[in-house]
């Protein structure tokens, strides 16, 4: 039998290595069909999704029902399994340089448990050549077996969008690839059991995870182009939603819109393919730039928001701000890289005060990863201007009036960084991106 035979008739075990936004998901997808082990670090989220609660707070108690899953924090459980999957982390260090420190850790941990016959598939988004440069060395140094020979591995780059619920795992081509013919085959035929989309089998690993890569740099450079552009009509006088909406009218026009770019992928994802380019000698140009505009745009916002406040006549010093909405995106709880952190820090560097609200944060992970504390809820009456930062479903339904409550003397400036109120605001100073 193949590990796919095996792995269906519970001959076999997987393990899931990393059970955050990504590793959980897949865990609970795939023990509806096999035998799983899920692993993490951390003990006290190993404890949570014993009671069928996702840290993550993405999935909800049902989603753990009629699963085959134990759940461990003990790296000698991993022995049981023969086909493994590495969901952690990829990020990237202060000089915007690929951290691998958890990447190399799980392939650590795998590799003490591996055994003749078995498989590692790796999840993570990485640059071209990762999986068999980087963490193939480390199974086999650690397992002291020889790759393809006593153990195969594969590369199938993971698709989570958090928060959606229409694209998921299921409904998402799977990209895999596997060592060799055989591998490819069996690990297509695993995910198969759980993606309804079906998998598309790339040629190899390299390639695989080029296909990865490029997903979130094509949007992040995009995503640029239209931030750029939104800097220059706003000194042109003109609002980018509006032009946007023109040029979207012809057939072929692509609907990108400007804002900050965060999160674990887009604002990532790009510096992993730069640092590989500037290793093989090629300084990638566009992608560079795409990132210079995209990294700036938080620290742009927060001047705008300060030279409207001075238009006003308001002082700095004596003012106070409302940001709404502190997560990387919408209707998600999810604060990593968020980039609005950027413009409360340059909201700051004029000494205002700024108060911070979010109705999807946790509050205690915004204080052990930022540092400040968010506000339980907003000051009737108390700001000189709001930034409108994420578009949360609370914040879709407000009107000019709400605004207007939460002002000094019914008058200041909003700042709507998702064109949410375009066309809405009569009163108050409206500035958009």
């Amino acid at each position: 039998m193949n590990m796919y035979e095996r792995l269906i008739n519970k001959d076999a075990t997987m393990s899931v290595v990393g059970l955050g936004y990504v590793g959980l998901p897949i865990a609970l997808a795939f023990a509806k069909h096999v035998r799983v082990i899920g692993f993490d670090i951390n003990e006290e989220r190993i404890e949570m999704m014993r009671k069928h609660i996702d840290p993550s707070e993405e999935l909800e108690a049902k989603d753990f029902e009629g699963c085959d899953i134990s759940f461990s924090a003990d790296p000698e459980e991993l022995k049981k399994a023969q086909f493994h999957i590495v969901a952690v982390p990829t990020p990237i260090n202060q000089s915007n340089q690929p951290d691998l420190k958890p990447l190399i850790g799980a392939s650590r941990t795998v590799g003490s448990a591996l055994k003749p016959g078995d498989y590692v598939v790796y999840e993570s988004t990485v640059y071209p050549g990762c999986t068999e440069d980087d963490c193939v060395p480390v199974l086999e140094e650690v397992s002291g077996l020889t790759f393809n020979k006593d153990f195969k591995v594969g590369y199938s780059p993971e698709r989570i969008n958090p928060g959606d619920k229409v694209n998921t795992v299921e409904t998402i081509v799977k990209v895999v690839s596997g060592s060799d013919a055989e591998s490819a085959d069996s690990i297509a035929q695993t995910y198969d059991l759980v993606v309804k989309a079906g998998t598309h089998r790339a040629s190899s690993i390299k390639v695989a995870e080029a296909s990865k890569i490029i997903e979130n740099t094509q949007r992040d450079v995009n995503i640029a182009l239209i931030n750029e552009l939104s800097i220059i009509f706003d000194r042109i006088g003109i609002n980018t939603y509006e032009v946007l909406e023109a040029a979207g009218t012809k057939w072929n026009f692509l609907k990108f819109s400007p804002g900050l770019v965060g999160g674990h992928c887009i604002g990532i994802d790009p510096y992993y393919l730069t640092w590989k380019s500037d290793k093989l000698g090629y300084h990638a140009r566009v992608i560079n730039s795409g990132r210079h505009v995209n990294d700036a745009m938080g620290a742009h916002v927060g001047k705008q928001v300060v030279k409207k406040m001075l238009e006003q006549n308001k002082n700095p010093l004596d003012s106070r701000i409302l940001v709404m909405g502190l997560t990387f995106k919408e209707d998600v709880a999810d604060i990593r890289n968020t980039k609005v952190v950027d413009v409360i820090r340059e909201l700051k560097s004029y000494n205002i005060a700024v108060d911070v609200v979010d109705p999807f944060a946790n509050p205690k992970q915004v204080a052990e990863e930022y540092g400040f504390d968010l506000a339980e809820k907003p000051k009737l009456g108390a700001y000189d201007a709001v930034v409108l930062a994420v578009s949360h479903e609370p914040y879709r339904t407000m009107n000019e009036s709400d605004f207007e409550a939460l002002m000094k003397d019914n008058n200041g400036v909003i700042a709507d960084l998702k064109g949410l109120l375009r066309g809405q605001i009569q009163r108050l100073e409206y500035w958009s991106l």
